[in-house]
């Protein structure tokens, strides 16, 4: 967590309705795969770990909280999530479990419409660190929301609000 941003998993209240129908109105679908990027604790799963994949829709519930109108930006994705309550993310910040990656920090203005996305690589230091990324982006003040994601499948693996 720094003055500019804050990092978030995703909501518990979220997480609760994502465990009994996903966004796409879908059951979820149980897993144990270890290594997963799990959105509820913004860590790596553990072998043996009861997992749900959901269908999740991030900026459908920033919109909802802040009126923003993200029209054709609005986009469903898969996303791991403990298939119980786990307690959220064990330290604040750019998640540590979730770096050595290749990642894009996608940035988003207030009415939920991409403004910029930047690569980032935090294991090769001649590509832009994840930390270095989301101050440039917050500098900017038409960012409103950032969203970090994988580079090979586009997932969503968490947002990163204006402080």
């Amino acid at each position: 967590m720094t003055s500019t941003y804050t990092i978030a998993a995703i909501a518990p209240h979220i997480l609760e309705r994502l465990r009994e129908l996903d966004d796409a109105g879908n059951p979820p679908e149980e897993h144990v795969d270890p290594e997963q990027p799990l959105r509820c604790c913004l860590r790596r799963s553990r072998d043996g770990e009861r997992l749900f994949l959901v269908s999740y829709s991030p900026l459908r519930h920033w919109a909802a909280e802040t009126g923003a109108k993200p029209g054709p930006y609005l986009e469903f994705g898969p996303v791991f999530i403990h298939a119980e309550d786990c307690g959220g993310p064990a330290e604040p910040g750019v998640p540590t479990g979730m770096l050595g990656q290749r990642r894009v920090c996608r940035a988003y203005n207030a009415e939920g419409r991409i403004i910029g996305g930047v690569y980032v690589e935090d294991d090769n230091p001649t590509v832009t660190s994840i930390e270095d990324t989301l101050a440039k982006q917050f500098a900017d003040p038409a960012t409103a929301l950032v969203h970090v994601r994988a580079v090979e499948y586009g997932c969503f693996l968490y947002e990163v609000r204006r402080a």
